[in-house]
């Protein structure tokens, strides 16, 4: 809340233009100055200042509000609430959809489809809400140059081709989506401190990452010492700024994650073949998943991020053809499964019969996902050979890297 801008703390336009000149455009830049510097700068008196402080300080403090509060406001606007993902099964079980005013993160192997998922959740933004939409503009920063307006205008013509069927429609919806390609960690956090008057501006609904992981790992190699502190620094930053973003506008974020192998058995090593950079996540908790494997693919990042997000849902593979999604993190849905597809309409979920419930999960952090075997033990034996210098024979590599 400290990182408000001072705009929108209630303060006179013409003294915020004054303090902007000094330097001084949020809460918290104008918090931390003592009330001789801020009579200095504001040309106030002392008990006009001492006003202008506790103005400010309620502005960015959070509000108490009741449980009642909270259910009501739902209640009078759903719409505030959740943003549809249109997989009837999927919405049902997280009681409306993605979660408005948390983040979200959509994590998996290459290739399973995170970024159709987070270009088909920005085509639902700029619905109108009679169909189901926030009738908003979404912000959608692409750190691995992903992101393909063709397939967006491809999921619009075949998921809705009745609302889209005019030209003018494809048009104005494309113009709703801005997309910004950020390709190191400092862009990225510059990019996050300045979104905040961008959503006023353009009546953003949406903001997507995609991907949180692809700019940190390839700028911190965990391996040298001092790295794993300043990317849990980094990380920690963004998701603060993030979190108050979807807090104070009511608007979901959704980031998309890496995955990496962890690997046991006197390797203290983690080796992903999905990036050059690796990950000592056996530094941040178990080496082991919950059945027991000495090394598996799981969410990358390690244990911390993991609880920076609200909820978690992993997409991973069953064979080829098939995908699966799982729900492994969320405060109001329990860990569950559902099979699904890519089609030109983007993600369908696939008609099951028993749904797969489960009492519990793993730890999110810990929770096994499953990737494409025949390119998975390749690269695996790869990225073995580069920390050990030998080459791995089929007898000497690890058996249960994949569940």
């Amino acid at each position: 809340m400290a990182g408000k801008k001072l705009r929108r703390a209630g303060l006179p336009q013409d003294l915020c233009e004054r303090l902007s000149r000094h330097q001084i455009t949020t809460c918290q830049d104008f918090l931390c100055l003592s009330l001789l510097e801020l009579m200095k700068v504001t040309g106030q008196s002392y008990q006009t200042v001492q006003k202008l402080l506790h103005t400010v300080s309620q502005s960015c403090a959070p509000r108490m509000q009741t449980v009642y509060e909270m259910k009501m406001k739902r209640a009078i606007d759903p719409t505030s609430a959740f943003l549809p993902t249109t997989l009837e099964d999927l919405d049902k079980i997280l009681h409306g959809g993605i979660a408005c005013g948390s983040l979200t993160e959509v994590t998996g192997p290459s290739g399973c489809g995170k970024t159709q998922f987070c270009i088909m959740l920005s085509l639902l933004t700029t619905l109108p809400s009679s169909m189901g939409g926030l009738d908003g503009a979404v912000i959608y920063i692409d750190t691995e140059s992903a992101f393909s307006a063709e397939r967006l205008i491809e999921m619009a013509q075949h998921r809705f081709p009745h609302y889209f069927a005019t030209k003018e429609k494809l048009i104005s919806m494309p113009s709703c989506i801005h997309v910004y390609r950020e390709l190191t960690c400092d862009s990225v956090l510059k990019r996050i401190e300045s979104l905040e008057e961008e959503i006023i501006s353009k009546n953003v609904k949406l903001v997507v990452i995609d991907s949180v992981a692809s700019v940190v790992r390839k700028e911190f190699d965990t391996k040298l010492q001092g790295n794993l502190l300043e990317r849990s620094n980094l990380l920690a930053r963004e998701a603060s700024i993030l979190k108050y973003l979807a807090e104070e506008f009511s608007i979901p974020v959704i980031l998309t994650n890496q995955v990496t192998t962890w690997l046991s058995d006197g390797l203290a090593v983690q080796a992903d073949p999905l990036s050059p950079a690796d990950d000592f996540s056996l530094s941040e908790g178990c080496s082991r998943n919950g059945a027991g494997e000495s090394s598996y693919v799981t969410a990358a990042l390690g244990n911390t991020w993991s609880h920076s997000v609200n909820t978690r849902l992993i997409l991973q593979y069953l064979d080829s053809q098939t995908r699966q999604l799982l729900i492994a993190k969320s405060p109001v849905a329990p860990f569950t499964s559902f099979q699904y597809t890519i089609e030109n309409s983007g993600l369908v979920l696939q008609d099951q019969k028993d749904q797969s419930y489960f009492g519990g999960g793993t730890s999110p952090a810990l929770q096994a996902i499953k990737v494409r075997t025949d390119s998975f033990n390749n690269e695996l034996e790869m990225a073995l050979s580069s920390f050990t210098g030998e080459t791995l024979y089929p007898q000497q590599q690890l058996q249960h890297a994949v569940i």
